[in-house]
């Protein structure tokens, strides 16, 4: 790009910066003094802080790029609170840079699935791009639910769904009719918000809980109403300033043509008073837009991107996809290629369709 357009491009991000991501006017704090208080009351939902930061460590896990020690959960990450997780598949899309896993963890005794985002070197890339990306596709079922093309497709459009369901149904049989947990991190975010309402409307939203950090906007007001209705049992938590849930920009004015994130937020953020330093987590409105949450602040951090509950989420390899694949794991399950993705599998390999699954 040549400096003069560059540069041109660079001022107009500014400016659409000081427009779309400042801070709500009329803010007001949620949580006091440290104590989670939750803002507005709807439907019984409950935020479970145990239970994220619980979930966020497998977030982080799936960053792993060594898949010897992911696949054996020996990795430095596959420590704390996941200790005894038992990995069933790792899917690798090598072309795309995504990364999937699934197993059983033993609390809460449940299916996890999670998502890896977007490597860390690239994330400036990925953010500036995320800028442009416009709601292109008509999710199917609801002609007014428009989604992007490339979050959709990176789910729908690929080997991971079609692993991740074949997982499901084996973990179902193998160890009985566990509830199913789905999470990830920005990129990952988007990927597992789509998983989860696919397993919901294929076997029920009482099965699926959803859990995503720093996630960007994937559809329209009429998605959002959708996926609230289909998973209801869904945290999305946000963190400071980050600058991720900002994005794409929300514009209330252009209705059902602007990109609306759907509920429930937790919002996490510290307040000052003199030498007190207090960490909160708000619970925001059902709206998915509450102005009291992050949109009452700037998000323009990268940082707060990348740490969630004090974890890191971000590759531990700054390489370019860079994924290391030890002799060790054939002797411990199946490994397989599949139109350029990896699959390392712990159980015999089954034909399915994914109709029939």
């Amino acid at each position: 790009m040549a400096p003069l357009r560059r540069a041109a491009v660079l001022l107009i991000l500014a400016g659409i910066l000081m427009l779309v991501l400042s801070p709500a006017e009329g803010a007001a704090a949620s949580v006091e003094g440290g104590e989670l208080r939750t803002k507005h009351s709807d439907g019984g939902y409950s935020y479970n802080s145990t239970l994220s930061h619980i979930l966020v460590e497998y977030a982080s896990a799936v960053y792993t790029s060594d898949l010897t020690s992911l696949l054996t959960w020996t990795c430095p990450r596959c420590e704390g609170h996941t200790k005894g997780f038992e990995m069933i598949e790792i899917i690798v899309d090598v072309e795309r840079c995504l990364q999937a896993f699934v197993g059983v963890a033993p609390d809460p005794r449940s299916i996890i699935i999670a998502f890896r985002g977007t490597q860390e070197h690239s994330a400036s890339n990925w953010i500036e791009d995320l800028f442009w990306k416009q709601l292109d596709v008509t999710y199917p079922g609801m002609p007014d639910a428009m989604v992007h093309h490339g979050f959709y497709s990176a789910y729908y459009n690929t080997t991971v769904r079609h692993e991740i369901l074949k997982s499901v149904k084996w973990a179902w049989k193998t160890y009985g009719k566990l509830p199913i947990n789905v999470v990830g991190h920005s990129m990952g975010g988007a990927l597992a918000s789509f998983c989860a309402l696919d397993l919901s409307v294929k076997y029920g939203s009482d099965e699926v809980q959803l859990i995503t950090f720093g996630q960007p906007r994937i559809g329209n007001p009429a998605f959002a109403a959708y996926f609230n209705d289909q998973v209801p049992r869904t945290t999305r938590v946000t963190h400071e300033n980050d600058i991720v849930p900002h994005l794409p920009p929300y514009f209330s004015y252009l209705g059902e043509w602007t990109y609306h994130h759907f509920a429930r937020e937790v919002w996490l953020h510290e307040t000052i008073v003199g030498n007190v330093v207090t960490k909160n987590e708000t619970v925001c409105d059902c709206s998915g837009e509450d102005s009291t949450c992050s949109r009452s602040v700037y998000g323009r951090s990268v940082a707060d991107h990348l740490e969630y509950y004090g974890v890191s989420l971000h590759a531990d390899s700054r390489g370019t996809c860079q994924f290391v694949l030890g002799p060790s794991n054939s002797a411990y399950g199946d490994i397989r290629q599949v139109d350029g993705t990896i699959i390392l599998s712990r159980y015999p390999q089954e034909q399915h369709s994914v109709d029939s699954i």
